[in-house]
This record gives C-alpha cells, structure tokens and sequence, in this order.
C-alpha cells in the first residue's frame, strides 16, 4: 500500500521516557509501517521540540509503508498519541494542539502513555474496565471504569507522592550500600555488588566515579537488576527495597480501583515497564499476594508487548474495526 492518503489508515505513538514506537495501522489491523526512536521530554515549556522529534518518527513509519517518500498529508484518518509526561490536562491540550498542527491525521487523541499499557491488557470487546500500573524507569497508574471514568495520579516526582521505579530502587540501593559501607548503616551485600558492577573495588569509588563523571548518571538503570539479584540471595536490605516496591505498586493499583468503585471487581490489573514486566520472582510474587489481599477480585495481567500495541487498539476502537482487525494487529505483536 502507497500511503498517500487518509484512507483508513491509523496512526499510533507511543512516546516513552526510554524510547518511542510509531506504528501506520491499516483499518484491518496490518500494521503497514513502524519506526523507534528516543524517550519523548515535553518538560519545561518543550512541546515543539519534543513533537519535532516525533514527527521524524511518524515520517520514517509512514514512509516505510510506500514507495518512496511519506506522501502528502494528512496520514491517516486518525492518530492516537499515547505519551510519557503528558499527566496533567494542560499538559494533554498542549500537546494536543501541537499534534493536529502537524496535520499527521484527520482527528487527533492524546493520552497519558499508562492508557497504551492500560489498553494493550484489557480484552477486545465490550467496555474496557481496569486499571494499569506501570513501573520502568518511573512509576504511573492508570484506570478506566464503568462510564468511560478514569482514575489518574499526577506522577510527577517526589513532591506529587510517587515512589518507585528504576530510577528510585537505583538511588535507594546506592543509598544504603553507602552507608552500609561508611557504618551509618547495617551491613549489606550491596555495598560490594553495586561497586563491582562497574568494576571498581568499593562504595567510595563509586561514589567518586558517579560524582565526576567517570560513571555516567545514566548508567544507574544498570543497577536495578543487580539489586534484584542481591534481594534473590537473600540479603535483608535488598529484600527490604524490592519489597516496598511491590507495596507501592499495588497500593496505586487499589486505590485507582476504589475510586472506580472496583475494589470489589473481577477486573484486570496491567503490571508493564520494564521492572514489572520482567517478572522477577520476589516482586511479582509480593505484588500477587497483595492484590489478593486488597482487591480479592483483581486478576494480574503482564503485558510483555510494545505498548505501541496498545495505542493502535484504542485508534481501532475508535474507528469500529471488526474483531478481525484486532486479532490481526495482535499477533503481529505476539
């Protein structure tokens, strides 16, 4: 198919804080055309850029589904944006506005990227009821009730209430090995793991070498699985953090799910992000138990799948697909 044209195609985004998917979906549900890219970073007033990054997504995908260059607008008949960092409605407005100046397709919808997740584990068909946790680099929550009511939490950092996430149990692993290793804390196996990791011989290294340079801040991420590892061996700090972890997420989910007066329901609860999609034994296992404590009807569901799936399910809810399209846009993700 030579995409010049708005016949029916669909066009779905989904902007993470690590990377971007864009997916052309044909109004059968084959996905004609995709690219990735980067994290999606609006803060601070940077909408244009931001989308400016997108847009040499959306081209490349577009592109990919024709012969030659991606054609004129519009694209599709519809986009669906699902995006990181987009948690408040002016937030959502903004980059709203900017998306349909690009003219990328007929009718435009902009959610918070937890919604592609959220959709990517709700079953085809029917009413879509339940809530979604994500827990990657940060940690969001997301819920859809009976009505179309949503449950939402601002996730903007410490001083919006969250905790968790990559980038939390890194800096609370590093936190605890330091003192652990400088005696303003109790022992723990971290204090060596953390520093071997990187190949150096102690947590003032470390220190050092995040301090100046000599270990990219970035690299942190690489700490979250050896925590997990740590935890798995036994170690009582470790176990301690992975475990409030699990707390956490399951405390977003159920207080989602009584807002959406679903406390009560057999409804699914989407675990994805990398932390959770992963599975690691100690954590999921918390997590299940929990959620069987706090939400005895509530079924977890992994979604190992780009989340990029979910945002092309909602545009194929929006545009009246058959069952067809949706299982067809599935198993290329399978």
């Amino acid at each position: 198919m030579g995409v010049t044209r708005a016949d029916g195609a669909l066009l779905a985004v989904d902007a993470g804080n690590s990377k971007t998917d864009v997916a052309l979906v044909g109004p059968d549900g084959a996905v004609l055309g995709a690219a990735r890219g980067g994290g999606f970073q609006p803060q601070g007033g940077n909408v244009r850029s931001a989308v400016d990054g997108l847009a040499e997504l959306v081209e490349r995908a577009v592109a990919g589904a024709g012969a030659g260059g991606p054609g004129p607008l519009p694209y599709a008949a519809r986009v669906q944006a699902c995006l990181a960092n987009c948690d408040l409605p002016v937030e959502e407005e903004r980059l709203a506005a900017e998306i349909t100046a690009r003219g990328w397709g007929r009718t435009v919808a902009v959610a918070n990227d937890t919604f592609a997740l959220l959709r990517a584990g709700l079953p085809d068909g029917g009413e879509p009821v339940g809530v979604a946790v994500v827990c990657g680099a940060g940690i969001n929550c997301s819920g859809l009730g009976p009505g179309g009511r949503t449950a939402r939490f601002p996730a903007l950092g410490r001083f919006s209430g969250d905790r968790g996430g990559g980038t939390d149990l890194a800096e609370e692993a590093l936190w605890w090995a330091a003192r652990a290793a400088d005696g303003r804390g109790g022992p723990t196996a971290l204090a060596d793991a953390l520093p071997a990791h990187f190949g150096l011989d102690g947590m003032p290294a470390l220190i050092e070498a995040l301090h100046l340079g000599a270990v990219a801040a970035a690299r942190r991420h690489e700490l979250v699985p050896v925590l997990f590892a740590v935890a798995a061996a036994g170690d009582a700090v470790a176990r301690g953090i992975v475990a409030r972890q699990a707390d956490e997420v399951v405390t977003m989910a159920a207080v989602a799910l009584g807002r959406l007066g679903l406390l009560g329901a057999r409804v699914p609860v989407v675990l994805g992000g990398g932390v959770l999609a992963a599975r690691h034994p100690l954590l999921h296992e918390r997590v299940a138990a929990l959620l069987a404590r706090r939400a005895p009807g509530a079924v977890p569901v992994v979604v190992t799948a780009p989340p990029v799936l979910g945002a092309a399910l909602l545009a194929l809810d929006r545009a009246g697909a058959p069952a067809a399209a949706y299982a067809r846009l599935r198993a290329h993700y399978a």
